[in-house]
């Protein structure tokens, strides 16, 4: 066999699936109810009335429902979005909503939507995870968690990164548990997820424009109206826009101790992307201007990623040192041992490595009498 024959064969295991026509069956009434009750699915994915897909372990399949129609589909759509308050139609195609229970609707349809009304539904985790779930289920090892854990008590301020549906709420709800119960906690989202254990915490969501009713809220104006609450941390759950540079500006003044997440496939993207979204807000800014805010202000990121097992792991933890030259300056301190291969079920082996580098906030946190596992480092508190 020539070489052009095995190279044309070997495209055999890579090329496109044909998806043949659901049988599932017809289902009268809501087809979506019983993904909806089922505590295995974490996310539902209507393409349209005969194409319905789950998310079950981190992995997608395709449910066994459909829709009866276009009209059925839109229908159901209509009815959960009442239950949130919220309504879509010709003149306002898209819209996010948030059930009672906490489960998130996004909706799409026609002109906006091509091929029909699309629906997409992330549904709100039933269990209260705490860093013994994140062990358990691999999201990280026990000394890293731990490790994250003296950072958010000495207050470092630390952006978590990833891309969308990596579980970075999940681990920011986890981390934001080891605030201090004495203190004032101020939590803002689009849609309110978050659930802290402490007592004094004030929770701020943003309101979507409407045509006709309330004036818009955005996160931006509830980072800014935080800044008079007097908080001793705030807690942003994503940031998407201009409320970037605010939250810049409260890390750099005193609100020190500040978690956020970012939508960022590294670490360096998510300083770009912050910096981006900073000179968007304030274009009079120079853009090394906004850059040496940005090194000052954030401490640490960590990235988290979906692997090719399904699973949700932190493959990265990188120090933000400060600048050099006009560049902010990055350190990994942890990343993810791609090398040590799989088990007998497929799942990785790997975790997160001591790259060998010392982080520069050691002493800090020393300082402000936080315990921190050395041991991860390699050297006793004060060695190079």
């Amino acid at each position: 066999m020539s070489i052009a024959d095995q190279r044309f064969r070997s495209l055999d295991a890579v090329r496109p699936v044909v998806l043949l026509e659901d049988p599932a069956p017809e289902t009268e009434g809501d087809p979506l109810a019983a993904l909806l009750g089922d505590p295995t699915v974490s996310e539902i994915m209507v393409n349209g009335p005969r194409r319905i897909f789950v998310r079950r372990g981190g992995r997608t399949e395709a449910a066994a429902v459909r829709f009866v129609d276009a009209a059925h589909l839109r229908r159901v759509i209509d009815d959960l979005l009442a239950r949130a308050g919220r309504r879509v139609d010709e003149a306002n195609p898209v819209v996010d909503a948030r059930l009672p229970d906490g489960t998130r609707l996004n909706a799409v349809v026609p002109p906006i939507a091509v091929d029909g009304a699309m629906l997409t539904i992330r549904k709100k985790c039933a269990a209260t995870y705490g860093i013994d779930e994140l062990i358990a289920n691999g999201t990280m090892r026990r000394a890293i968690a731990y490790f994250l854990a003296a950072c958010v008590r000495g207050r470092l301020d630390v952006v978590l990164s990833g891309g969308s549906g990596v579980g970075k709420t999940t681990t920011l709800n986890v981390l934001a548990q080891f605030f201090p119960t004495d203190e004032r906690i101020v939590t803002i989202e689009e849609v309110a997820e978050l659930r802290l254990p402490q007592q004094h915490v004030l929770r701020l969501e943003s309101r979507p424009e409407a045509v006709a009713g309330p004036a818009e809220v955005t996160v931006r104006d509830l980072v800014r109206i935080a800044h008079r609450m007097r908080p001793d941390r705030i807690v942003v759950g994503e940031l998407r826009d201009g409320a970037a540079l605010d939250l810049l500006q409260a890390m750099s003044t005193g609100h020190d101790g500040t978690l956020t997440t970012i939508n960022a496939d590294s670490p360096a993207e998510a300083m770009h992307r912050l910096e981006t979204m900073a000179l968007l807000a304030g274009p009079r800014y120079p853009a090394l201007a906004i850059r040496a805010e940005l090194a000052s202000a954030v401490d640490l990121v960590v990235h988290q990623a979906r692997m090719r097992d399904g699973t949700h792991r932190v493959t990265q933890v990188t120090e933000v040192v400060g600048m050099a030259g006009d560049d902010v300056r990055l350190q990994d301190l942890f990343v993810f041992d791609y090398g040590a291969g799989e088990d007998e079920h497929g799942r990785l082996r790997g975790g997160l490595v001591y790259t060998g580098l010392r982080p520069h906030f050691l002493d800090r946190l020393t300082a402000a009498g936080i315990a921190v596992p050395y041991g991860l480092f390699g050297f006793p508190v004060g060695s190079a």
